[in-house]
């Protein structure tokens, strides 16, 4: 580097230095090195053995940028050499504990520091700091530090930005200290655990322009009357926090013209209803005004947007407003974004819409009252992209240019009662790339659409036509729609099989026909496409297991509940590495249940309940982690656009780019997974889905005793292994599923004692071990076991406690207990050879006896075959037969 003495910026980033080997020595000749980035790499230290522990020694550099690297605290001796610092960024390192400003010192000329995504615990602050007086710029986002900093930090009396989000600060803001902070611009103290009333000092902040305090549990009052002197504030966000009331008497009009706004989710239990804040009411400069989730109540405040001319996102979903919705006459061009979605709004959809807001890129008017047609002027909107109109009650046909006319490129019209042919227009849906007509009443029949002479829309990337009315076999001619990603059929009328030309879906990754009444196999090439999500429950379908699905590493999802499908379990299962949601359910397959199962290590929810299966419990089933699904949803999403560029409002705008704004997803389409636990039966979708697991192996023929090995599953969340044919004891290692809410070992032929270690299963809330042959004590009625009722223990005549209504000390073991006379010679082997042939006419009498009423009486007949079905209906492949024997001759057995 001796040739490079004239260089005044140098970047290494993101390469791969590492430990502490990086030669200072040739930087140090960069004598007029004013810009140095080390970025991303992983560097430990600048000593180092060659360079005898030398120091930095460019005393002109300015800017140095350290992120993510490997630093700790040393790191500020090896640069106390570097007096004309003006910028230091050592984020995301190894700084731990707490860090004396005193080792800053030697940065006399430093205007901004920024130790964020470290380990810190502290920030010592000494009144007499050299550095102090040119800081303008602390960041420390993402540390542990505690609510000294602001006791202290009143020092830096040059400082303009004070950014501590995410810092598990808790407690209330100190009244001294900070607030002598009067040139602070932006303070940034969300998403800790501050709480109580903003201090009153907050009035000297006057220099004050961006506020975040969202995500802590502050008092508001409506009148915001604390921030009332800021005249220079621009921005505030202050979501999740709590809004109190205040006396009406308070009329203080605030001397501060807001850009952005943000108060979503502020509402508390105590307050079912809020009024707007009235400081709202003198605001006539706002850009982006975000109110949702709060219950608020009254009419629409549409005074709003006659305000604020500049307003470009009006977002009010999740409130109470009510009645008719009705829009400013006048235009405004600026206004991009309206969100009312989720309140109580009634009557038509107002038709001056299209007017007064011409450029309109967003609307959401979802879960609302909505009634009659939708307004024919929404299709001539040219900057209109997505409209969102789903659960109301709008009727009629959806006007044809809405889809083929529009620049829409998501339509979402979802739960309405809208009706009609749509089929032809989907056809010339070009622009379109989401589609959703589910839950309505739309017909037709599919296979039957002229496609011959139709342009297939390229932009169509997914479409949603659930629950509507739609018969006939599935078009051949979806085949051809190669870019179609997902696609959704489900809760109609279509039958037949499923076409071979599906199979040249090659983008497809989402199917769901589920409850048709599609028969016969599943098409063998699907295993030629990447799919993710296979949904083909609550059909006819036979024959075994195909090929289909052999290999699909990218398959998560395999849901064939309900069909007609036959055979084993093939062992190619185990090629399926991305699987997580295996359900066989409600089948006729028969076999053991592969080993293969233990290999795939994705898998979160297993469910092969109601079918045939026999043989071992895989004892390898207890190697799976049963991790929770990494994707919570099918897409990504988008964030608001926003088009103001001057500060401060660009800064906030990067904030709410960061997650705070409400987040709209590019894909409105939902995995559901239908799953039985604690006795129910529930849909699991969106974040629930994602932290659920479980195994079912009920309603099967599985003998053997129940491997120890499944007491490793502790993430798991449901087991089910009732009704089936186990043997031997409840393994101890039950005691180690922390996790588990649902265990079910009803209906076998389990024995010995229940194991008190169970009683450490803190979570349980589902406990069923009925109808076995189990014995002695059951476990003490604390924490969990003392919510369990006796219906939870029946069956067992051996078990015995205070729930049970039986005393431990007075009931015998299965092992002395007998129902035969004591003598154990011949005679006592004829007794009781005759007391089981008693037994045995008496059954055959009863039988008889049943017959003979239900031939005469038809009530009774149908009272019987209505107990048989749902005996059938509770577990598909229960023997009624054995099923009375058990009962009849459990003492004989």
């Amino acid at each position: 580097m001796k040739n490079l003495s004239s260089l005044k910026t140098l970047s290494l980033s993101n390469n791969q230095l590492e430990g502490r080997l990086f030669h200072i020595q040739g930087l140090n000749n960069l004598t007029n090195l004013k810009k140095l980035d080390l970025r991303e790499n992983q560097i430990e230290s600048f000593q180092s053995f060659k360079d005898g522990g030398r120091k930095f020694k460019l005393t002109h550099l300015e800017e140095l940028n350290l992120d993510r690297n490997l630093f700790n605290s040393s790191v500020f001796a090896s640069l106390n050499k570097l007096s004309n610092l003006k910028y230091l960024s050592i984020s995301g390192n190894q700084l731990k504990g707490s860090i004396d400003t005193k080792d800053l010192d030697a940065f006399i000329n430093l205007r901004e520091l920024d130790m964020s995504y470290n380990e810190l615990k502290d920030f010592v602050i000494h009144k007499e700091l050299n550095v102090s007086s040119n800081v303008e710029e602390l960041y420390f986002d993402f540390s542990g530090l505690n609510t000294n900093i602001l006791h202290g930090i009143g020092v830096f009396s040059s400082l303009k930005t004070l950014s501590l989000p995410h810092c598990q600060l808790i407690g209330s803001l100190p009244d001294q200290g900070w607030c002598d902070l009067r040139n602070l611009e932006v303070l940034d103290v969300s998403w800790n655990a501050l709480e109580g009333m903003l201090p009153h000092c907050f009035s000297n902040l006057t220099s004050l322009r961006e506020l975040y305090i969202s995500g802590n549990h502050f008092q508001i009052p409506p009148s915001f009357a604390p921030f009332a002197n800021l005249s220079n504030l621009k921005v505030l966000l202050g979501d999740e926090n709590k809004m109190v009331m205040q006396p009406s008497f308070y009329t203080s009009v605030p001397k501060f013209q807001l850009k952005i706004i943000s108060l979503s989710k502020c509402i508390t239990s105590q307050q079912l209803n809020l009024e707007l804040p009235t400081f709202l009411y003198y605001q006539y400069d706002l850009r982006y005004v975000e109110l949702s989730l709060n219950n608020f109540s009254g009419t629409v405040p549409t005074w709003l947007l006659e305000n604020n001319t500049k307003l470009e996102d009006l977002i009010l979903m999740g409130n109470s407003f009510t009645g008719l919705l009705s829009l400013p006459s006048a235009h405004n061009s600026n206004v991009s974004l309206i969100d009312i979605s989720q309140n109580k709004l009634q009557g038509q959809i107002p038709t001056n819409v299209c007017s007064s807001f011409p450029h309109l890129s967003l609307l959401f008017l979802s879960k609302n009252a909505f009634e009659g047609d939708i307004p024919p002027c929404l299709s001539g909107m040219k900057d209109l992209s997505i409209l969102d109109l789903s659960n109301n009650q709008l009727s009629g046909r959806v006007p044809e240019e809405l889809i083929t006319k529009s620049s829409l490129t998501t339509l979402r019209l979802s739960n309405n009662n809208l009706s009609g042919h749509v089929l032809p227009v989907i056809l010339h849906a070009n622009g379109l790339s989401n589609l959703y007509l589910d839950g309505n009443n739309f017909s037709g029949e599919m296979a039957n659409v002229d496609v011959s002479i139709s342009q297939f829309p390229t932009s169509l990337r997914e479409i949603n036509l659930r629950n509507n009315k739609f018969y006939g076999n599935l078009p051949r001619w979806i085949g051809n729609v190669s870019f179609l990603e997902r696609l959704v059929l489900s809760q109609n009328g279509f039958e037949g099989s499923i076409p071979m030309e599906f199979c040249n879906l090659n983008s497809l990754e989402f199917l769901d026909f589920s409850e048709n009444n599609l028969f016969g196999s599943i098409p063998s090439c699907f295993n030629t496409l990447n799919i993710e999500q296979v949904h083909l429950h609550g059909n006819r379908l036979s024959g075994p297991l195909p090929i289909a699905f052999y290999n699909i590493s990218s398959l998560v999802t395999l849901d064939l509940r309900g069909n007609n499908l036959t055979g084993s379990i093939p062992k190619w299962i185990g090629t399926l590495s991305s699987l997580s949601v295996l359900i066989l359910k409600d089948n006729h397959f028969h076999g053991e249940v592969p080993i293969q199962l233990c290999k795939l290590y994705s898998l979160s929810i297993i469910d092969l309940s109601q079918n045939m299966f026999s043989g071992p419990i895989p004892f390898c089933l207890g190697n799976l982690s049963l991790p929770v699904k990494e994707k919570e949803s099918l897409a990504g999403g988008f964030y608001l656009a926003f088009t103001e560029k001057d500060e401060p409002t660009a800064i906030a705008m990067r904030k709410l780019e960061r997650g705070i704004n409400p987040y709209y997803p590019t894909s409105y389409l939902e995995e559901v997974i239908e799953f039985t636990t604690k006795n129910g039966f529930y849909p699991y979708k969106g974040n629930i889905l994602r932290n659920m697991t479980g195994i079912d192996l009920s309603c099967n023929n599985l003998t053997g005793h129940i491997p120890p090995e499944l007491g490793n599953l502790s993430e798991i969340h449901s087991l089910n292994l009732s009704h089936n044919k186990l043997t031997g004891v409840i393994p101890s290692s039950f005691s180690k599923l922390k996790q588990i809410e649902s265990l079910d070992l009803s209906y076998n032929n389990l024995s010995g004692e229940i194991p008190n270690q169970l009683v450490e299963m803190n979570s349980l809330d589902v406990f069923n071990v009925a109808y076995n042959n189990l014995s002695g004590s059951i476990p003490e009625p604390k924490a969990q076991f003392g919510t369990f009722i006796e219906n939870n223990y029946e069956g067992n005549p051996f078990l015995c406690g205070t729930l049970l209504h039986k005393s431990c000390s007075k009931t015998d073991s299965p092992s002395t207990i007998s129902i035969v006379p004591k003598d154990t010679g011949e005679d006592g082997l004829l007794d009781t050879y005759d007391f089981c042939v008693s037994f045995l006419v008496s059954y055959v009498v009863v039988l008889l006896t049943i017959f003979v009423v239900l031939y005469i009486n038809p009530y009774w007949r149908r009272v019987w075959f209505s107990f048989i079905g749902k005996c059938i209906t509770t577990c598909r492949y229960s023997n009624v037969g054995n099923f009375l024997v058990y009962h009849i001759f459990k003492q004989c057995v």
